[in-house]
């Protein structure tokens, strides 16, 4: 089941396991069950401390992992390969006592959440957002024995999936009833059920002494900023809902510069660790909503955030990059995650055997074209131009596979649906102005990126016609102290590289202003002054 170099890497994981763990596993007939009786039992050989049950569960194929002696609170309802390989190793190495490295005081605020948490995630092999939300509630069941987990291969459990109408993952159930869906990070899901922990935080942060450079948002051109920033020995914090941005649903990346390829989510890891070498204060789960100008030359900008919380910074680099674009046509938002989906890596398997249609003819559009028709029955491509804006070479793979059927100078205008799930979509042929309909499962929309400046709408720095930042060749915005980097601006091409090296320009530009630009007085100065001011002479 497992190759050599995965079993020798695996000997080595399984070597920080200090409490003795157990395996419960059920199987059938099955050839998924096959592998999965295969995989637990190459596991067991590789430990003393692992031991091998064989059990008849409420899921078949399944398999619970549990301290020996001890009930199991996480469990895996198929086989936990591909992205998820990694969740069932974490999983093991934390049932066998071997140390998170989440923040410890996350760990403790786990630890004393009270009630009964049952959590099930529906997931793909394929997806690369749902380990991050396996993981978290594994490691959630793993310190609180209140809560349990079930990984559940969507794929797989198929009866499972149309029962509850799933049609995009990670889906999360707890208690039976659904929790949210997308990625989710540890923090996110602790702090929606510790109701109380949202206020704290934002008073906390409130407290927080102004920075020198405070960057707004954790994509590659945040990460570069924050680096750049650091190396100058100035006080830099970095501000974000997530680490990493869009990357983080970047499947493969094969144009960045020395690297021939990797993957989004391991590409976000390794900037994740490249910020952490550095004296930088990271705040995640923290969306911006407000920037206020400078009182006075050289003094702080303030960013407001949806928490209530104000961090404040003498230079501001907003880098807030970018999101899907939608199609904004009745029906779109009724069924996203109902069979409109925008990520077709993660939710491309739960229409296996299914007709879809994708929504674009650039390079994405045609990408997610081919990639579904290895899975689905059909997929029928839109494009609203009368020519497809994808390199030839992706055009010539499409049209040489019999499946796929591309229609052009067709505008999308209604999403269908029976009340639960997408039915089909209705679009107008530009040509002729004849209204037709494609009978489809899933709508996979791809028609580009919006800037994340809906925050900064009517506020005092200036947004292009398109609702890009401007900014000149320093990465400086039209408000003096404020700086900009990346997708969200007017930087022509939107691609990972030229986002780090923005970051870094608008670092660079940055530390060039606080070094012009005299600092403000602290409050205890200002009193000093003015006291002495007022004093005889």
């Amino acid at each position: 089941m497992l190759d050599a170099n995965l079993k020798k890497q695996l000997d080595t994981y399984l070597q920080n396991i200090v409490t003795p763990i157990e395996l419960s596993v059920s199987v059938d007939d099955s050839p998924k069950s096959k592998e999965l009786s295969e995989l637990a039992s190459e596991i067991a050989e590789m430990s003393p401390k692992i031991a091998l049950n064989w059990i008849e569960a409420e899921r078949t194929p399944s398999m619970s992992i549990a301290q020996s002696g001890v009930p199991p609170r996480i469990s895996f309802a198929g086989l936990p390969m591909g992205h998820e390989f990694t969740s069932l190793v974490l999983a093991l190495l934390q049932s066998g006592g071997h140390p998170s490295k989440a923040d410890p005081a996350l760990l403790d605020q786990i630890r004393h959440l009270t009630g009964e948490y049952h959590f099930e995630t529906y997931i793909s092999l394929s997806c690369q957002n749902c380990p991050d939300v396996v993981q978290a509630l594994n490691l959630m069941a793993t310190l609180n024995p209140n809560i349990t987990h079930v990984m559940v291969d969507g794929a797989l459990f198929q009866d499972e999936v149309e029962q509850r109408q799933i049609m995009a993952v990670p889906s999360v159930y707890l208690n039976g009833q659904p929790f949210g869906q997308g990625r989710m990070t540890l923090p996110e899901i602790v702090n929606k059920l510790d109701a109380g922990a949202g206020k704290r935080k934002a008073a906390e942060l409130s407290e927080k002494e102004p920075y020198e450079v405070l960057i707004v948002g954790g994509g590659p051109a945040g990460a570069a900023a924050a680096i750049y920033a650091a190396r100058k020995g100035i006080r830099t914090a970095l501000v974000a809902e997530r680490f990493g941005g869009q990357v983080m649903d970047t499947m493969g990346i094969e144009n960045f510069i020395s690297v021939n390829y990797t993957e989004g989510p391991k590409l976000v890891a390794s900037l994740e660790e490249h910020v952490k070498e550095y004296d930088v204060e990271v705040f995640t789960e923290q969306t911006a909503s407000g920037l206020s100008a400078a009182t006075a030359e050289g003094g702080y900008t303030q960013v407001e955030l949806e928490s209530g919380a104000t961090l404040s910074g003498r230079s501001v680099i907003l880098a807030t990059g970018a999101r899907w674009r939608e199609m904004n046509v009745p029906g779109e938002q009724e069924y996203r995650s109902k069979g409109v989906a925008y990520c077709p890596h993660c939710d491309g398997p739960l229409f296996k055997g299914k007709r879809v249609a994708v929504i674009g003819g650039g390079n994405s559009g045609i990408e997610a074209a081919i990639d579904l028709a290895g899975i689905v029955e059909h997929v029928t491509v839109l494009e609203f131009a009368d020519t497809l804006r994808a390199d030839e070479v992706l055009q010539r793979k499409a049209r040489s596979m019999p499946n796929i059927k591309i229609i052009k100078s067709a505008q999308t205008t209604e999403v269908r649906g029976d009340g639960k799930k997408v039915v089909g979509l209705t679009y107008t042929d530009r040509e002729t102005q004849e209204s037709k309909q494609v009978d489809v499962a899933g709508i996979f929309v791809q028609i580009g990126l919006i800037p994340n400046t809906d925050w900064l709408k009517g506020g005092p720095v200036t947004l292009s016609k398109h609702g890009e930042i401007e900014i000149d060749s320093r990465g400086a915005t039209s408000l003096p102290g404020v700086f900009a980097a990346g997708d969200v601006t007017t930087v022509p091409f939107k691609q990972i590289i030229i986002a780090m090296g923005a970051g870094s320009t608008a670092a660079l530009g940055a530390f060039d202003y606080l070094i012009r630009t005299p600092a403000p007085q602290s409050a205890d100065t200002e009193t000093k002054a003015v006291q002495q001011s007022t004093e005889p002479a």
